[in-house]
């Protein structure tokens, strides 16, 4: 019975998750078809996208701690980098992350149905398989940073394996572009979004959790060169890294009404199996 009314509880709480993510974005619609149609429209609908996310984590129900750690100047142009664990990081961050954002995100965001082709027109997307892809993403963060307008990069390049618990080596780009057009580097740490919504091939795996984002200090990167990178990027690593909580660490296991199968036990080794010869010490010369 226990089971039973967990099983339950999970369905119920995705269903409830799904709808109110859903909703806003039909409502919207209209409006984001009509926007997305120039750029100096864009702003206003990044607020309508904005508008959605804080409305949709709101009914939620679930807190959400945001810390800024010596904010900037409203209006400072900067490059903000951020660990990838959840299908929920986009959202998070428009909630949190203030001003005309713009984002890199992968190029099958804009395959989705209805929503796709308005997140293409108004973000950058990228394959992350296409050297080609990959530069055109570059120049176009880097339009977009002399525009004045700020950008967020996932360095890792994918959500890893191991969310909450180590992140994928940075990749170099982001860094490079902070250096190279002068703005500041921000990291930013979400440890928990992958034990609410968390990336899991084949389903929608949805659990109630407190969600936390932290916009870490800027790093200058005025005077820098690119001899710097690595350092810049290490630096940023270990500032995302810092806020990662070991009793958060892996997915949420699936909810389902099957008893787990029983871990067999192993076999009993025989004493003579279990005999391992060690080496003869080497003899050293004297």
């Amino acid at each position: 019975m226990r089971r039973f009314l967990r099983f339950l509880a999970h369905r119920l709480y995705t269903t409830w998750s799904t709808f109110w993510f859903v909703l806003p974005f039909v409502v919207t619609y209209p409006a984001q078809l009509v926007l997305r149609r120039r750029p100096t429209w864009h702003p206003y609908l990044h607020s309508i996208n904005r508008g959605w996310s804080k409305f949709a984590i709101r009914m939620w129900g679930m807190p959400v701690d945001v810390v800024q750690k010596n904010p900037l100047p409203a209006g400072t142009t900067c490059l903000y980098v951020a660990n990838h664990s959840s299908y929920i990081d986009i959202p998070l961050l428009f909630k949190a992350v203030p001003g005309f954002l713009n984002i890199v995100g992968k190029s099958s965001l804009a395959e989705v149905p209805l929503w796709g082709p308005i997140f293409g027109s108004t973000y950058i997307t990228v394959n992350r398989d296409s050297a080609v892809s990959r530069g055109r993403a570059m120049v176009q963060a880097r339009k977009s940073l002399e525009a004045g307008r700020s950008v967020v990069i996932f360095p890792e390049g994918k959500i890893s394996p191991t969310p909450g618990q180590q992140m994928l080596p940075f990749k170099d780009g982001a860094f490079q572009l902070a250096i190279a057009t002068g703005v500041p580097v921000v990291p930013i740490s979400m440890p928990l979004n992958h034990r609410f919504m968390p990336d899991v091939a084949g389903t929608l795996r949805v659990r109630y959790s407190p969600l936390r984002i932290v916009l870490h200090e800027p790093i200058q990167t005025k005077n820098l060169t690119a001899a710097d990178v690595p350092a810049l990027k290490e630096q940023a690593f270990r500032i995302i890294a810092s806020e990662f909580r070991p009793d958060a660490a892996g997915i949420p296991e699936a909810s389902t009404l099957r008893a787990p199968k029983p871990t067999p036990a192993p076999e009993p080794v025989s004493a003579s199996a279990a005999r391992v010869e060690s080496p003869e010490p080497s003899r050293s010369s004297s």
